[in-house]
């Protein structure tokens, strides 16, 4: 989603732009994904670093939404209820203050509710629930739909779109890229924007200091179907070891697990049982839900779970790769801010801590340190 979110800012700008995708445009990791916009009840300690961007983006959506909609002539259900957070056990309160006053630390505006006040939100949340955190600020997209939408935005502008095209090299020449290779056929290309994801570091003829430190962080998830007409829950609900997505259309998006288990599309008892478990001890209700889909999705994840945003070593190679779990959030600003530098020539100062050149620094350091003890 990211390449063709690029694409669409260049194409508007009058560039010529064509996307290739490996598959079915916007079928990878925005298929597979939640759509939760949480910049504020998301971000864990270590993550300081990350929030200014995070909420960037964030602050971007509505307008993002209003514009890809309006590209596009489809809904994107961009909802603005807001998050809820449920403690369960007198153990989960303790690490649910831990996060409320790191996160409040920061500037997240979040309201502490007790039980009854949740409940008095979502009704089926579990009798007893023992405390909750509501960010007002936490929204949700439907992130399938939005995949739609953009595609029809980017054709729309004049982008050109190849689908099932792998890259299956990388034209470069005195260190500068001249194009991409797709089978037997050469497309030239002034700049060439790498965001593929889970796949980006594994595209032939791509050279070692420019591929990114990107690997697969499997997630299970599955869809659980209510009645739209009387939803069993209404907010984004994040309880331990799950979260939950309702959809305008009824559907309960239940996620997600975190695996190291590279490009492994198995859907597994354990993980199933693990989501469904964890859901009914917040929802018991989702027990008479029919299950509507299960499907498992890659996350691309970097060595510090950020973006790789901005130039590459080799001149005219942009990446824009790494989101991890906030490849919906960053969007927005991911369009805006590649497309900027494109245009302009200069990182824009939101994306400047996020380049390549940040690992190769943090191997050097330790080296440093070393020859001046």
């Amino acid at each position: 989603m990211c390449g063709l979110g690029i694409g669409w800012r260049l194409a508007e700008a009058g560039c010529a732009v064509a996307c290739f995708d490996r598959g079915e445009a916007g079928r990878g990791a925005t298929w597979a994904a939640a759509g939760m916009l949480a910049a504020g009840v998301e971000t864990e300690p270590g993550e300081e670093r990350l929030l200014g961007l995070t909420r960037e983006s964030q602050a971007l959506w509505p307008d993002f939404a209003r514009r890809v909609e309006a590209a596009s002539g489809l809904a994107v259900d961009y909802r603005d209820e807001g998050t809820l957070v449920v403690a369960l056990t007198r153990d989960d309160v303790e690490r649910l203050r831990f996060n409320y006053d790191f996160q409040r630390g920061l500037g997240v505006e979040l309201d502490w509710l007790t039980g009854a006040e949740a409940r008095r939100r979502e009704p089926y949340l579990r009798a007893g629930v023992a405390a909750a955190v509501f960010s007002r600020v936490d929204h949700q997209v439907d992130n399938r739909k939005l995949a739609a939408a953009l595609r029809l935005a980017f054709l729309g502008a004049g982008g050109t779109l190849h689908e099932h095209s792998e890259v299956t090299g990388l034209d470069i020449e005195a260190g500068r890229v001249t194009g991409v290779v797709v089978g037997d056929k050469r497309h030239a290309a002034d700049i060439v924007v790498l965001a593929a994801g889970a796949w980006s570091r594994d595209v032939p003829g791509l050279p070692e200091a420019a591929r990114p430190p990107v690997r697969p962080l499997k997630g299970q998830m599955l869809a659980l179907r209510m009645d739209p007409a009387a939803p069993i829950l209404r907010h984004v609900l994040w309880a331990p070891g799950v979260y939950l997505v309702p959809r305008h259309d009824g559907r309960l998006i239940v996620g997600a697990t975190t695996e190291e288990k590279g490009f492994d599309t198995t859907l597994t008892a354990g993980g199933v049982f693990a989501l469904l478990e964890a859901a009914w001890r917040a929802l018991p209700t989702v027990e008479e839900l029919a299950i509507d889909e299960m499907w498992v999705g890659f996350r691309p994840g970097s060595r510090d779970d950020a973006p790789i945003l901005g130039p590459s070593p080799v001149e005219g190679l942009v990446l824009a790769t790494g989101h991890h779990r906030n490849g919906i959030l960053l969007a927005p600003v991911t369009a805006a801010a590649v497309s900027e530098y494109i245009l302009s020539g200069t990182v824009p100062a939101s994306i400047r801590d996020f380049g390549i050149d940040r690992f190769a620094k943090a191997a050097v350091a330790p080296a440093a340190r070393r020859a001046t003890a």
